[in-house]
């Protein structure tokens, strides 16, 4: 049983018409994405437009929701600053969060013996348990396996990667050299079904705010045998796949009009992340009404 359970959303943040965060949308979706196929939420991670959001406006995000779901609360601390997010940490577990998401430093590419120490600090800040963000197109640095491997063995609390460096044989690597209670998640939903064939317990999503259901059952099959049936339900999700991100909507921005399609005031995307293009919400219910179509019942 993954940790913070095998579909676990990475979700938006909603604002208002003036961009302020909605806190009250927030805690709707958050109970809306619970129901529906969500086992877990990530909280102002990428798609969350964390780079955009200050720490107090964190901190309440992280109150508001984890009070009001019963599933796993992981919150997003990480930044390019240690002391910044050795503090954000700390005050997070104050917040009734289940976990702590830690993304690589980003912008100044530290040394791989910069990343252990500061992976060291914001774990040493806290008590949660801490899921490792390693996105190197994002940060511009790879955490390397021996970096991810030490700290797997060495630091009690870190006990998770979410992987979105598109990179199965070295995942496999990775998780021959920790302990087998640490965990790997994909951390990008097109490689989720490469990454569960060498080992991992889930995936940090974005296409779960709409198909929770489709990747909770893609994910089952796999973990029951049913490599057919997984390859099935990975090939319904490649249109939403293809749907969450691109040059000229990069995610959030999808995500944020499929949501707004499905009746979440979620709002727009604070700058820079640009504006909706003209079409998007049309192509979003293209997007799920054809994943509808390929499931029995329109179980999304």
């Amino acid at each position: 049983m993954a940790r913070f359970g095998p579909v676990v959303t990475a979700m938006v943040t909603p604002f208002d018409d003036d961009l302020a965060v909605d806190h009250d949308t927030a805690v709707g979706l958050a109970r809306w994405l619970a129901d529906h196929g969500s086992t877990g939420l990530v909280l102002a991670g990428t798609t969350g437009e964390s780079p955009t959001l200050s720490d107090d406006e964190k901190l309440e995000l992280f109150r508001g929701v984890a009070s009001a779901v019963t599933v796993p609360v992981v919150a997003g601390v990480g930044s390019a600053d240690t002391r910044h997010s050795v503090e954000l940490a700390r005050a997070a577990s104050a917040c009734g969060v289940a976990g702590v998401l830690v993304v690589t430093p980003y912008y100044s590419r530290p040394s791989q013996a910069g990343l252990l120490a500061h992976f060291q600090a914001v774990a040493g800040a806290t008590d949660l348990p801490v899921m490792i963000y390693d996105i190197p197109p994002r940060t511009g640095r790879k955490v390397a396996t021996a970096t991810l491997a030490a700290l797997a063995r060495e630091v009690p609390n870190v006990v998770a990667v979410k992987d979105a460096t598109a990179d199965p044989p070295e995942a496999a690597r990775l998780l021959a050299q920790v302990p087998t209670s640490f965990e790997l998640y994909s951390g990008d939903d097109a490689y989720t079904l490469p990454l569960l064939a060498v080992g991992a317990v889930g995936v940090i999503s974005v296409a779960s705010h709409w198909a929770g259901p489709v990747m909770g059952a893609m994910i089952e099959c796999h973990a029951t045998g049913d490599v057919a049936g997984a390859r099935r339900h990975n090939q319904g999700l490649l249109p939403s796949f293809a749907f969450e991100t691109g040059d000229d909507a990069p995610n959030p921005i999808p995500t944020k009009a499929m949501m707004r399609v499905l009746g979440h005031r979620v709002g727009q995307c604070r700058p820079p992340m640009g504006p909706t293009p003209e079409g998007l919400e049309d192509r979003a219910r293209q997007v799920h009404a054809e994943l509808t179509g390929a499931t029995s019942g329109g179980a999304t």
